[in-house]
């Protein structure tokens, strides 16, 4: 255990006096049992903040004369920080409560290795949200008295985490350096830096010991077309990184949720297009002792990934698989097949690299989803960015084709389910009337976005 350090708390306020307000004041009432400053960072409101705030004596200010969005806001704090503390990144729509402090200076300081720790609330993308008995501040502050118990068990390393609450080690951030400007106003400079200090061999921690309360997303509602603004952003994460944060760090719980293991059982696992390692992190969290590895053709996620596991940067249809034969209990394949030419092929060759009573676990978007079926039947057939006529898709499928193609490379059985099952009053309709046209029920393949296939090697004769 290191030695803990004062926290520099910085907070960027635009507007929004009142949460500011409960912000401040929550510091203030549930922060007794840490040492930190207070640094608040005003980008010129005009509701009364900059008032207010000059009636404070307990933190420092700086004010703006223009929205300078929240990195640079953000570098303006870290840079007046007093010397040696580590830096935690706070929204000003945020209600602290007991213990949260304490609880997440003990996760960052646990080992040397660990360079910035978030925690849980009820309103968080990336899985950092968690179930809470009301809205109502009394009875989630008396929720969060149960709850904030410092407990390592309960803290999980991750690729990324959102920057609503983000503590940050002065060693890390002294290696790393300041959030990158190129994001103001603001988004996505979170997983921009997330990455950076993975990279630079640093670990993140979710500490699901600690609960605070956050509004969601209340810091730009006062900014203009917020949407444009994160789609813009999204393209300048992009044009940096060469790879979408969202899809190469989602978690695909779905496909481990295919693993029948117990906790300490020692097992393999290759994931077929792991992107940043997410859901490989996620496999080496819940089973201690899988032996993790990755396949990524693009070389950025696949230098982040490699963070965590072993991982090969090839693209599987041109390069042989470094790894022998009879090795793994899992391979995973999630949203990767209809992006090759020959998927059969591939589908084949990893039958080799199970063993003799391993599994290939796939998610396979259903070209008979009945948004397509509707759309064929009024001559169309649209790419999109994203979904199942995503324009980067190769091969489609339905489901007999998925099941014909793993019958076809010698597994011996299939089990499927299926995923993400969409439709809306009028496609339930259609549903219904071609199921009365067929003389088999195929509502589900009717409903299906994706199926989660569980193939099952046989004896090797290959």
């Amino acid at each position: 255990m290191e030695s803990i350090n004062k926290t520099s708390i910085i907070i960027l306020t635009y507007n929004n006096l009142e949460l500011t307000k409960d912000c401040l004041n929550s510091i203030k009432e549930y922060t007794k049992d840490a040492p930190y400053e207070l640094i608040v960072v005003d980008n010129c409101s005009t509701d009364g903040t900059v008032a207010w705030l000059h009636e404070q004596n307990n933190c420092k200010v700086i004010y703006n004369q223009e929205n300078l969005g929240f990195p640079k806001g953000c570098n303006q704090g870290i840079a007046i920080a007093e010397a040696d503390t580590d830096i935690l990144l706070l929204n000003n729509d945020v209600v602290v409560t007991s213990n949260w402090l304490k609880n997440l200076q003990t996760a960052l300081h646990s080992q040397d290795k660990v360079g910035a720790v978030g925690c849980v609330t009820n309103c968080c993308s990336n899985y950092q949200a968690i179930a809470v008995p009301s809205l109502e501040l009394d009875i989630l502050q008396d929720f969060a008295k149960q709850y904030n118990v410092s407990n390592q068990d309960l803290w999980e390393e991750r690729i990324r985490l959102v920057g609503f609450c983000l503590l940050i080690k002065r060693k890390a951030l002294n290696e790393t350096g300041y959030l990158d400007e190129i994001f103001s106003p603001g988004n996505y400079e979170d997983d921009d830096y997330c990455y950076r200090l993975r990279i630079a061999g640093y670990s993140l921690l979710l500490c699901r010991d600690t609960f605070i309360y956050h509004k969601g997303n209340s810091s730009y509602e006062n900014q203009p077309s917020y949407y444009q603004l994160l789609y813009d952003n999204k393209n300048i994460f992009v044009d940096k990184w060469g790879f979408a944060s969202y899809y190469c760090s989602n978690i695909r719980y779905d496909l481990i949720s295919a693993i029948q293991k117990e906790e300490k059982e020692p097992f393999r696992v290759l994931d077929i297009g792991c992107g940043c390692g997410s859901t490989l992190l996620e496999i080496k969290n819940k089973y201690q002792n899988a032996e993790i590895y990755g396949v990524e053709i693009e070389p950025a996620p696949a230098k982040i990934a490699a963070s965590i596991a072993t991982v090969y940067n090839i693209d599987i249809e041109q390069e042989d698989l470094p790894l022998p034969d009879d090795r793994f209990d899992y391979i995973l394949c999630g949203d990767v097949l209809e992006h090759l030419k020959d998927p059969w092929t591939v589908v084949h060759e990893l039958r080799k690299k199970l063993t003799k009573n391993g599994i290939l676990v796939a998610s396979i978007p259903n070209i008979m989803h009945i948004s397509v079926i509707i759309d064929l039947v009024a001559g169309n057939f649209n790419y999109s960015d994203a979904g199942i006529l995503d324009k980067t898709h190769l091969r489609f499928f339905t489901l007999n084709s998925m099941l014909a193609m793993f019958a076809e490379a010698g597994y011996q059985k299939t089990v499927y389910r299926p995923l993400n099952v969409s439709t809306n009053e009028q496609h339930a309709g259609f549903v219904n009337m071609f199921c009365s046209l067929t003389s088999f029920d195929k509502k589900a393949e009717f409903e299906a976005v994706q199926f989660l296939i569980m193939a099952y090697n046989a004896e090797k004769k290959i």
